[in-house]
């Protein structure tokens, strides 16, 4: 067994019917109550036996087998706190809420290594370190760079894993404002369109990938804007592919407003302050992971969606 760092003793675990014919990664995930993603980075750092043999990931493990596993000790973050403020709708000992504003990056990543919700995190919390991925801790979910809103973070291990499982079961009820382009027919939809990543552009999302990964989407009309052209949609993401609801949207012909990648390019004057794609996550329902009680919490559109708002309601009245 490998000794990186490692000061923790060894857990055993017996492998019974219910995690037969798992990878390992899932089986351990399951057995050592993590995250699949702790699960697989001890695998990689060679931290897991199956029966007295070097695991990998991808093993698939049988009714029997004796799984020891060696956690390392947690990895503090490398990252800086900064100052940031943030907008903090509800915070214990387990987790944080936050209404995200638009243009802030949720964590570090290739041109963006600060200045990261990540960053005001560290700042704020002072415990975050460790929990998670070492260049995300505490985040169990995330919002794109220009969309605003509710966002889940968690403070410990213990909130981490949980809020895990509930994103992976869609047991967490998300609710999103979408303003696009056009004027759907009817007042809701489906939207069933496997995503992935673009065939030749990797930054991209798309409906027409190959082996892409299922999705849903299911929306309904809030208010409509003929004069303008633009309808308010209330979203709802079944799944959590990435860029989800704006591939979806987009690939049904109604693309949502300001967003340079998926929609059409240009803007019309009304739509002059907004620098960002028209999407805000409006509500963000989930279970307590300690207490149990189930929590539901809402933002407002920021300044720059409600003044187009209101601008639309204005032309709409002059008609």
């Amino acid at each position: 067994m490998a000794e990186r760092g490692a000061t923790r003793a060894p857990v055993n675990f017996l492998v019974g019917e219910s995690e037969a014919g798992a990878r390992l990664d899932l089986a351990l995930a399951s057995l050592a109550d993590c995250s699949r993603s702790q699960a697989r980075r001890w695998i990689e750092l060679g931290r897991v036996r199956v029966n007295d043999r070097e695991g990998e990931p991808s093993l698939r493990v049988r009714a029997g087998d004796l799984v020891e596993a060696v956690p390392p000790d947690p990895e503090p973050a490398s990252l800086a706190p900064e100052p940031i403020a943030l907008a903090v709708l509800f915070e214990d000992e387990d987790l944080i809420v936050l209404d995200k504003a638009p243009g802030i990056v949720v964590h570090p990543a290739p041109g963006h290594p600060g200045g990261t919700l990540v960053n005001a995190l560290l700042h704020h919390c002072e415990d975050l370190s460790g929990i998670g991925d070492v260049l995300r801790p505490g985040i169990v979910h995330r919002l794109d760079r220009g969309t605003s809103g509710v966002l889940v973070v968690a403070k410990s291990d213990f909130a981490h894993r949980h809020l895990s499982e509930q994103f992976r079961e869609h047991s967490v009820d998300r609710v999103y404002q979408a303003l696009v382009r056009g004027l759907p027919g009817p007042d809701t939809g489906r939207i069933d369109l496997a995503i992935g990543r673009h065939p030749h552009d990797r930054k991209r999302m798309s409906v027409r990938a190959h082996g892409g990964r299922a999705a849903t989407t299911t929306w309904r009309v809030a208010k409509r804007f003929p004069r303008s052209e633009r309808t308010l949609l209330e979203v709802r993401p079944r799944t959590g592919r990435t860029h989800q609801i704006r591939v979806h949207l987009a690939a049904v012909g109604l693309p949502i407003a300001g967003d340079p990648v998926y929609g059409r390019r240009g803007r019309t004057p009304f739509e002059a302050g907004l620098a960002r794609p028209a999407l805000h996550a409006q509500r963000l329902g989930f279970t307590h992971p300690r207490s149990g009680a189930r929590l539901d919490f809402g933002a407002a559109p920021p300044a720059d969606l409600a003044d187009l708002l209101r601008e639309l309601e204005r032309r709409e009245s002059e008609a």
